[in-house]
């Protein structure tokens, strides 16, 4: 019992056997080194019980041939940066014990200097993978050869550090919250639980360090989290696409392997849990196991809480939140390549700044799909200030967003304020040179009511826009907020891959009242500015295909022309005013 993704890296592996030796395909898989890996486990006592002999599944066999049988054609590691991912209580541990025991024991043999690290989000939780490697290590020197190696070698197991005195080899304890790894260049490294971080600053240290590092390679083990917007939910999307393009040669370098279920209704489908918890193929821990399991899902769901246990004992990365405004699926399954707006009909949405806010611009663009449905793709443009936080970099900490990044693929402006505030000039320039560049034809622009700002002035004084006051109460909102919600969940919605949007998306989340409800969000720091500048667009964009709509309105057409528009449209025959009597 496989699911998609280890099948998917399956048959990555069958096929890369198949291309050794082509000319773009500089690897080989040597049975001669995974034998040597296999008479070392073979040695490995089993930490957990001692009485018994670590006997290694199939699937945990499958995970130490990728690692340490596959190398590039200088007889160096091919993989340098290797994602393990599983649900909770299935032996990611010693996986990372036995990984870090052979190659600080085998791998260093005639090496000196080389560091090796043990990290995870905290100190306690550091410590505790560090606790299991030096117990395996420990074991492992009681008996030949390794007894003698550790005593040719000076091996000293300390509190905190692994240190080989002689030749000055180190396994290294050092924490995510600490962030010290500047300076360090770690011939392997593991991290535990890297799913709950929020950015990458601590990885890219470890990385960067290990550049000129000869045959580093960097492990991150991890189960899913119920905040799916993070840089390993992004790295595992990343790989998988990856491996999908068995054409591409991009990425061989990189190793994917992900237990867990293919969609959610498996959650009643425990013949299928061995997706996600592969321990269940363990004859003797396969009951115990899945009455546990059981127990567990029932308990969830008994408390509504039946995300917590697709998260955690599925590893499905999805919003546990019950209040979230859309599921991951929805939003992700609505991402399309492209989409040309040129010459199209656009609803506007303004979210203005407030404090530490982004100022977001929504855009909505109805149009009729292939088959003839209708549908509605939306896009977003933000204008970045970073006063309140401090400078730019702090921002870009706080909101777990690379700005500069997206700023050159044209999704963000950050401010040219020098102190770092909004700068309504630049948001309305930019709005203009938007419409122009792109031959717009904005038929709707709504803003909040309340905030009539600088742009707004600027926009009533100097164009022709059909501006729209929305006020920003539940009665106003209810309905372009559910529309918005409707879309998602039935398909008939399209974006761009936009991170911005993305995070916007995921971090929304109901607020209800009796009348009805609208988006909020979970804290403070949470960036849902684009969801509202489009919920604002949808404001009248949800009838677009409609002869009631606003915007199709006659009267209303007219009150919002220039007077050239006017005069335009007296001329048109579709007025109706030069029919003869």
């Amino acid at each position: 019992m496989a699911g998609y993704n280890i099948k998917l890296a399956c048959f990555r592996h069958l096929r890369d056997l198949q291309r050794q030796g082509q000319e773009d395909f500089p690897y080989t898989y040597s049975v001669d080194a995974f034998n040597r890996f296999l008479k070392f486990l073979s040695l490995v006592p089993n930490v957990d019980d001692l009485s018994k002999k670590l006997e290694p599944m199939d699937w945990q066999l499958f995970i130490f041939s990728q690692i340490f049988a596959w190398f590039d054609l200088d007889g160096l590691p091919r993989y340098v940066n290797i994602i393990l991912s599983m649900a909770r209580a299935q032996g990611k541990t010693m996986i990372a014990g036995i990984s870090l025991n052979y190659s600080f024991l085998i791998e260093t043999i005639g090496l000196s200097n080389q560091d090796f690290l043990v990290s995870s989000l905290n100190f306690e939780q550091t410590m505790k993978l560090y606790t299991y490697v030096k117990s395996m290590m420990s074991r492992i020197i009681e008996n030949e050869p390794f007894k003698s190696l550790a005593v040719e070698t000076g091996l000293q197991l300390y509190t905190r550090e692994i240190k080989a005195t002689v030749d000055s080899n180190s396994i290294q304890t050092i924490s995510f919250e600490s962030g010290k790894f500047d300076s360090k260049h770690f011939k392997l490294a593991v991290a535990d639980e890297v799913g709950e971080l929020k950015t990458d600053e601590g990885i890219s240290k470890i990385t960067s360090g290990q550049v000129n590092t000869e045959g580093s390679r960097f492990i991150e083990i991890s189960t899913s989290y119920q905040t799916p917007d993070v840089p390993f939910h992004r790295e595992q999307k990343k790989l998988i696409e990856i491996m999908e393009r068995d054409f591409d040669r991009s990425g061989d370098d990189q190793l994917c392997l992900i237990w867990s279920q293919d969609n959610l209704e498996e959650t009643f489908q425990p013949e299928t849990w061995a997706k996600s918890n592969p321990l269940l193929n363990h004859p003797d821990l396969k009951d115990s196991l899945m009455k546990g399991l059981l127990s567990e899902r029932d308990k969830k769901m008994l408390m509504g809480k039946l995300a917590d246990f697709q998260v955690k004992n599925m590893n499905c990365w999805l919003l546990a939140d019950s209040n979230s405004f859309l599921d991951l699926k929805d939003i992700e399954n609505a991402v399309i390549p492209e989409f040309d707006i040129r010459g199209k009909r656009v609803y506007v949405g303004l979210d203005a700044s407030m404090f530490s806010d982004n100022t977001a611009i929504g855009f909505v663009y109805p149009y009729l799909g292939e088959d003839g449905s209708q549908k509605w793709h939306v896009e977003q443009h933000s204008f970045i200030p970073w006063q309140q936080a401090g400078s730019l970099e702090a921002k870009m900490e706080q909101d777990g967003i690379n700005y500069r990044d997206l700023e050159q693929k044209g999704y963000c402006t950050i401010t040219n304020h020098p102190q770092g505030l909004i700068n309504p000039e630049e948001v309305y320039r930019w709005f203009l040179d938007y419409v122009e560049d792109n031959a717009l034809d904005v038929v709707f622009f709504g803003y909040d009511a309340m905030g009539v700002s600088k742009i707004i002035k600027a926009l009533e004084a100097n164009t022709s826009f059909p501006l729209m006051p929305i006020r920003q109460r539940t009665s106003e909102l209810k309905d372009p907020t559910k529309f918005l919600q409707t879309l998602f969940i039935e398909g008939n919605i399209t974006r761009i891959d936009d991170e911005i949007m993305r995070k916007a998306l995921i971090n929304a989340v109901i607020k209800e009242d009796n009348i009805g409800i609208q988006v909020d969000k979970m804290k403070s720091t949470y960036k849902i500015d684009v969801v509202d500048a489009i919920i604002d667009g949808m404001y009248d964009a949800m009838y677009a295909f409609e002869d009631y709509a606003i915007t199709n309105n006659p009267t209303w057409k007219v009150e919002h022309m220039s007077q050239e528009a006017v005069l335009d449209w007296l001329k048109n025959p579709e007025s109706g005013l030069l029919d003869e009597y």
